[in-house]
Formats: structure tokens, sequence, C-alpha cells
């Protein structure tokens, strides 16, 4: 659902832009010439380059650093799983917590206490929504894995892909180009590569109840693409500290509600020594990175791109693996992970990152109202 707005508000705030019957706009990269061999290799070269801007770079960079960081939680959980703990719920308590000690105290400094408090009580409940969406759709996969088997899970997450760039276009009204959709298709053969790397290899297990166990899975994709979208449509109109602090204020309420009322008897039966504790710092620091990198490619390239480049994760699983399982390389885990990044590059081989929606984000217009009163004209958000 799209938020609504307050009579105070923007209008631009939370709003998506009206459906208008356009042709897609002309693309500003260099058109690819076929008039001789050497015209067309020179206008190739151009166009590659022209993709290749130092912002495009650092959307690819910081993809594949989520990318690693969902690895590094991989990892950590396999081994708590391992160790018999098992508390899910309880697990990323300790993330929404960071993310909520961390952000929120700096957007209370921003606003000012009662700009902080006003923006809460109107707007809080859209992030109650984004909070609640988050967290159940960490426990769905999370329990997802209990029941149904590898292959599945990774064909099934893929699904948030999709939902995602179906949510992004009733927000934003995007255009996706067919170069797009065929970014998006060659992302997807690499995964299905790496599904296949991972058949070949025995590293799948089996399925308890499968049923049950994809139907999880699917519920929590679609939760993720929706997640991924809604967050994506804050950070472009509302300053990051306030959009990842709010998150981690209300999902550390709903998690830790929904751990005490779960998983309470299991806190006093689970071993809490050191080895497990260093693995929960571990998942804790790679997840709040996680949450703090998301929402900057959100902004620079798309909540889409996002989904695209996690793509890539079981790679890092591999080099994990290499070290922690003594792992085997496998010759088809390289070759799908360089399709996943070229699927990653033609994704923006027509339109470029800061054409995929408007970027304009700044303080609520009543917590601009009232610091203007009490210390003069001024811009509290900027470009942050």
């Amino acid at each position: 659902m799209s938020p609504s707005l307050d009579k105070d508000s923007k209008a631009s705030d939370y709003a998506a832009p009206e459906l208008e019957s356009q042709p897609f706009p002309e693309s500003k990269r260099p058109p690819i010439q076929f008039s001789s061999p050497s015209a067309f290799f020179n206008s190739v070269g151009d166009r590659i380059r022209s993709v290749l801007t130092r912002r495009f770079l650092f959307s690819l960079l910081a993809g594949q650093i989520v990318s690693i960081c969902i690895t590094c939680t991989n990892v950590t959980t396999t081994e708590l799983t391992t160790r018999n703990w098992a508390l899910p719920t309880t697990q990323t308590v300790f993330l929404y917590f960071s993310l909520f000690i961390i952000y929120t105290p700096y957007t209370m400094y921003k606003y000012g206490l009662k700009g902080w408090a006003e923006m809460v009580l109107r707007d809080g409940w859209k992030y109650i929504i984004l909070a609640a969406c988050d967290v159940e759709g960490n426990f769905m996969v999370v329990k997802a894995y209990e029941y149904t088997d590898l292959l599945s899970c990774m064909l099934l997450d893929a699904w948030a892909i999709p939902v995602c760039l179906f949510v992004s276009w009733i927000y934003f009204r995007t255009k996706y180009h067919w170069t797009q959709l065929l970014g998006v298709f060659i992302c997807v053969l690499g995964l299905g590569l790496l599904v296949c790397s991972d058949e070949l290899t025995d590293k799948d297990y089996h399925a308890v109840a499968r049923g049950k166990g994809d139907g999880l899975m699917i519920a929590g994709a679609t939760l993720y693409g929706f997640t991924n979208a809604t967050e994506e449509l804050f950070v472009r109109k509302r300053p990051l500290y306030e959009v990842v602090g709010q998150l981690g204020m209300f999902g550390f309420i709903i998690c830790m509600s929904q751990a005490a009322g779960l998983e309470h008897k299991d806190w006093f039966t689970a071993t809490w020594n050191g080895a497990n504790v260093g693995l929960l710092l571990a998942y804790t620091a790679a997840m709040f990175i996680l949450y703090t990198v998301a929402p900057i490619l959100y902004r620079m390239a798309s909540s889409g791109y996002y989904n695209l480049s996690l793509l890539s994760s079981d790679f890092y699983g591999l080099i994990f693996g290499l070290g922690l399982y003594h792992y085997r390389p496998y010759w088809l885990y390289f070759v799908a992970y360089v399709i996943v990044i070229v699927g990653l590059v033609a994704y923006f081989w027509y339109s470029a990152p800061e054409d995929q929606a408007e970027l304009a984000p700044e303080a609520p217009a009543y917590v601009q109202e009232r610091r203007e009163e009490l210390r003069g004209p001024q811009k509290i958000a900027g470009n942050l």
C-alpha cells in the first residue's frame, strides 16, 4: 500500500507520480553504429564507457558489499545452528536494537526532541508497517529453511525480484526498458547456474515439509520485495537517518515482543558461551552494514538493482566455504558469477542509475517550520 499524506506534509512526500501514457525516454547513452564493423565495435566501446560511470561503479560495489553481508549472515546462522543455538527471532533483535540506538538519537539531534516526537506521531504508522513486514519477512525465510530444501529456497527467494519491480512501478511509475528486463533474465540465469552447481556438488539437503517450507519462502520473499521498494520510496523523500532509525526502533519493539512470546523459554536453555556470542556479534555487524548500505544503494540505483545484486551471494558462500567447510571449487560457480555481473551491467545498458526515480530527501515540512521558528531559515536534511 502507498503511504498517504497528512495535511501538513509536502505534496511530494511519499506520493507516486501520476500514470501517463508517454513513450520511453530517449537514452542518454551513445548510440550503437551498424555502418561498419569498426564503427560497431567503437560505438560499443563508447557505450560501455558511458555505462561504467562513477555512480554505476559505486552501485555495483555497494551491491556486492550487501551480497557479502548476506553471505556472512548465512555462515554465522549456520554455525549457530550447528552449535544447537536456534533462536531466529531473538537473533535479529540485536540488529534492530543496534539500528535504533545509532540512528534514532541522531534523528532526535537533527529534528529536536519535539520535532522527532511529532514525526513519530504523524508518520510513525508508515514505519510500523515497514518494520512489521521486514521482521516477519526475516522470520518466514529463516523458518522456511527448516522445512524445505536449499534448492527451493534459492529459487523461491528470487521471487522478491518481480515483487520489488512491480511495487516500484506502483510507487514511481518506473518505465522498464527491454534491456533492463534482459538484465534481470541474465541475472536469474546466473542464479540457475549457481543452483545447478549446488546440486552437482551435493550441497542440498532433504526437505522435511516441502509444501510448508515453500509457502513460507514465497511469503517471506513477497514481504522482502515489498519492504525493499517501500524503503526506497521513503529514503528518496526523507533523510536516511530518519528512515533507518524508525525501522530500527519499531523493528526492535515488534521483534522483541515476538521473541518474548515465542522463544522466552529457550533463552534460559540456550548456550551463551563466548563462541556463540561472538557469532551473534558477527551476524549483527554484517546485518547492520547491510541495513546501512542498502538504502544508499536504493538512492544510487534502485531497490530492484539491490535484489539483483544479492544473486551473487552464493558465489561468496563458496569463498567462505573453501576455508570453513573445505568446499571444492566447481568451475560453474565462476561462470555463474560472471553472468550475474554481466546482467547487472546490462540492467543499466540503456537507462542510467540516476534516471530510475526522483531523489529529493528532506526533513518533513512541519519539522522544518518548527526549526525555522527557533533558528531561522535552514535546511535540515540536505542530501542525507
